[in-house]
Formats: structure tokens, C-alpha cells, sequence
């Protein structure tokens, strides 16, 4: 059976979360923390992949917080299940894979967010209300691995001439004319 606290009486103006590990403790001291904030809500927890998909249908969060490594379904696969099903539903990420293959896969799954469970109280509220407008927002040191993935290696020349059939001094030319 899944239940949702959705009965406080003003959770109407809140952010609602649902927060998904399969760690208790953790998850114990997030719901702490995350209700102490006055315009958040802990609706409900999982403790797996599958337990997630369930109780993000039935409760509709605007916000799931969700680890990668979670026994059965894993968090990436939780995270395509819910935002195939549930578009405007943000799913962040919140976890302690800090490699590239986790990142981008929960990006391809259509994770909001990417959160490193050492970021502090502040980076994670911030990152939970963008995902509740709407916004993705990843972490300084995650858009840093972002950008130098996408920066790559130095680009080198290419064995083919981007324009072929000129000639050499046609070529030559025709970088004088771009160099005005």
C-alpha cells in the first residue's frame, strides 16, 4: 500500500519531494532537514527503484531526490521510468558517483538535477526549487566535469581540406579573405 502525507494543511503551496534511497538513515536525516524548510514537503521515501516508480505515481511529487545505487531497479532506471510517465516531475540525483558515465546517463534518463551527497544544505534547496519551476541546475562541480567533457581534447587537423576541390593557392587565398 502506498501512502502519501499529503493531508498538511497547506501543502498546497509547498514543494512536495519524495525522497528515494535505500539507505534509512539517510533518507531519516533528509525528510529532517527538508521539512524544517517552510516551503517543502516530504510526501513519502523508498527504498528502491521500484518502490519510487510506484510512490512517485501516486503521489506525483514536484521533486524526487534519488540515489543511483539502490538494490533491484537502480536510480537511473527509476528516473526514465518516472519522467517517461510523469514529464513534469524533477528528478535529481543525489548521489556519490562523481563519474561521467553516471552523470550523463541520469541526464539521458532525464534527471533535473545531479547532486553529490557532500554538496551542502544550501546547494541542495537551491537545486530542489529549480527542479520544482521546471529548471535543470547541476552543481559547480558537477557543470565543471560537464564542461570539460564537452571542451574534449584539442582538436587536431583534419587529413581532409575543408574545401576539397580548391587548390592550394586557391585555399591560401581564400584565408588571406578570412583574415581580411
Amino acid at each position: 500500500t502506498v501512502y502519501c502525507s499529503l493531508f498538511t494543511s497547506s501543502f498546497m503551496d509547498k514543494i512536495t519531494i519524495l525522497i528515494a534511497d535505500d539507505h534509512a538513515i539517510f533518507r531519516d536525516g533528509l525528510r529532517v532537514l527538508l521539512n524544517a524548510v517552510p516551503d517543502m514537503d516530504v510526501v513519502d521515501e523508498a527504498g528502491n527503484g521500484q518502490e519510487a516508480v510506484a510512490k512517485a505515481a501516486a503521489c506525483q511529487p514536484d521533486v524526487i531526490l534519488m540515489d543511483i545505487n539502490m538494490p533491484g531497479m537502480n536510480g537511473i532506471e527509476a528516473a526514465r521510468a518516472i519522467t517517461r510517465a510523469n514529464p513534469q516531475t524533477g528528478v535529481i540525483m543525489l548521489t556519490m558517483l562523481e563519474d561521467d558515465n553516471s552523470l550523463f546517463a541520469a541526464m539521458q534518463a532525464g534527471a533535473r538535477g545531479y547532486i553529490l551527497k557532500g554538496a551542502d544544505k544550501a546547494e541542495v534547496l537551491k537545486t530542489i526549487r529549480a527542479a520544482a519551476a521546471g529548471e535543470a541546475l547541476f552543481g559547480p562541480a558537477i557543470a565543471n566535469r560537464m564542461m570539460n567533457f564537452f571542451r574534449g581534447p584539442p582538436k587536431t587537423e583534419s587529413a581532409s581540406p575543408a574545401f576539397p576541390d580548391l587548390t592550394e593557392r586557391e585555399r591560401e587565398i581564400l584565408t588571406l579573405i578570412a583574415q581580411g
